[in-house]
């Protein structure tokens, strides 16, 4: 297709598009099929170095630019991608898999994170105050920290670059970006339209690989790298956190998800009834605030089960480029054979099916949205991120109940709940051990909102008035009065 055609296919390093020093270059499938949609560079260890020497080539001269010209980079860069919508959500599509509907959304959504942070570039503050012995003044700057590294999950592949690089480029600070090996199209067409909207030469690098280990942790290890911005797994950010220990290199992370929904006895059903469907299958279910445990009070148990499930039986699944599709294909063949052991495996403790449950037949990725009732709380599933198009439903009788399950786990970036009285809602809400609640709906996530967890779920937080804070640093400089 002309989308695919007319991405570079290189690694982008110090203004231009080059080659792998290797030459390998690696398959990007489309899930909906599994055919090959292109081919692109495959980075070894010795290209990542050199993505990293053209990023702190180019940082003194990047952190010396006024802030109004950033910021008007950031902009065009928008604009451009708003223009071009229809487009990068058909490369996405078919890339990663979601609906055309989801995709154009996300284009919206993503390109939202570089009009926030061209805003907030021209805002970067500071301060002097005189100290309290009077001997001094006390001026006070912020300054970027420096070269960055940035790695970005395949789930949402425009977003989630754009959430990372948006503020880096507001603060001042070069990039590395090293997008996911499933989905690198989206970021290198984002790449490439930073560049065309005047984005100096070495400021943004991209690396895609299939040897991540080995191009990552040299880069975390040798000096040079200054911060890490990372999406994915708690595993790995673990691993992560280990290397960047050897140089202090700063850290955010956005890690793994468990998010419980919590129905109460009060709610409107109609609302937490299409709550939870926002929450569980945006994107397919393939999210990391995707609601995985579902905790609804045994007095509208059947109800809630019964709507949602024909809820989620009426949805379309298929192809995400066809007209009418809700559902399309999970990334791969391990995300599918996953979800779908995690619903045998409760089906095997005593859960019920009531809608989906079972493999299709034919080419692709796909798995029917599945609705489970009566799952055990020893089911893998209840502690294990789903990823996929899967609602577990588990019932509760008591707030004190509901808030202890909810919290039975390492992780914390999400929760939901529903309820019609205030009181709980603040009740519940400040007892949650999450860094991020809906209340009466199913989406959290907002450029102009912190986004970020608690426990294993992360540290630092992305989006809103402090995402530029994660690639600013404080300098203090105390000047004598003369007193």
């Amino acid at each position: 297709m002309t989308v695919v055609r007319d991405v570079p296919k290189q690694l982008y390093i110090g203004g231009r598009w080059q080659d792998a020093e290797s030459g390998r270059t690696l398959s990007i499938d489309n899930p909906a099929t599994g055919e090959e949609l292109c081919r692109v560079a495959d980075a070894s260890p010795a290209d990542g170095r050199r993505a990293v020497e053209a990023a702190v080539a180019a940082q003194a001269a990047w952190a010396a630019t006024p802030p109004r010209v950033r910021s008007e980079i950031l902009r065009r860069a928008y604009d451009i991608i708003i223009a071009r919508t229809e487009d990068l959500a058909l490369l996405m599509t078919l890339e990663m898999g979601k609906p055309l509907t989801e995709a154009r959304a996300e284009v919206a959504y993503g390109a939202e994170f570089l009009r926030w942070f061209s805003e907030e570039a021209v805002r970067i503050d500071g301060g002097m105050m005189t100290a309290p012995d009077g001997r001094n003044r006390l001026l006070v700057t912020r300054r970027p920290v420096g070269p960055c590294l940035l790695i970005t999950p395949w789930n949402f592949p425009l977003a989630m670059g754009t959430r990372k690089i948006g503020p880096a480029i507001a603060a001042g600070c070069t990039i590395v970006l090293k997008p996911a090996p499933q989905t690198p199209l989206s970021s290198l067409a984002l790449a490439a339209i930073l560049k065309e909207a005047g984005l100096p030469d070495g400021v943004l690098n991209v690396v895609t690989t299939t040897d991540a280990a080995g191009v990552v942790e040299p880069l975390l290890r040798g000096g040079q790298i200054r911060k890490l911005s990372f999406t994915g797994s708690t595993r790995v950010g673990r691993i992560l956190l280990a290397q960047c220990a050897d140089t202090v290199v700063r850290t955010s992370m956005e890690l793994g998800g468990n998010a419980p929904l919590i129905v109460f006895d009060d709610a409107d059903l109609d609302t937490a009834v299409e709550g939870t469907m926002v929450a569980k299958m945006r994107n397919m279910g393939e999210s990391c605030c995707a609601a995985n445990r579902i905790y609804v009070h045994t007095s509208l148990a059947e109800e809630f089960a019964t709507r949602l499930a024909s809820r989620m039986a009426a949805l379309k699944v298929g192809p995400g480029t066809e007209a009418g599709v809700h559902v399309g294909p999970l990334i791969d063949n391990a995300g599918r054979s996953k979800a779908h052991d995690l619903v045998r495996d409760a089906v095997k403790r005593g859960a019920k099916v009531l809608t989906g449950g079972e493999l299709p037949d034919g080419p692709g990725c796909f798995y029917p949205p599945t609705v489970l009732t009566d799952v055990p709380a020893e089911s893998a599933i209840i502690d294990t991120e789903i990823f996929g198009p899967v609602a577990a439903l588990v019932t509760f009788d008591t707030e004190d109940e509901a808030i202890d399950a909810a919290n039975d786990t390492e992780f914390g970036l999400a929760a939901y709940l529903f309820t019609q009285n205030l009181d709980r809602a603040l009740r519940v809400g400040e007892r949650l051990e999450s860094g991020m609640i809906g209340l009466n709906t199913g989406l959290v996530s907002n450029p102009a909102a912190p986004f970020g967890g608690v426990k294993q779920s992360g540290l630092g937080r992305e989006g809103g008035r402090v995402g530029i804070d994660e690639f600013l640093e404080y300098k203090y400089i105390a000047v004598p009065t003369g007193a």
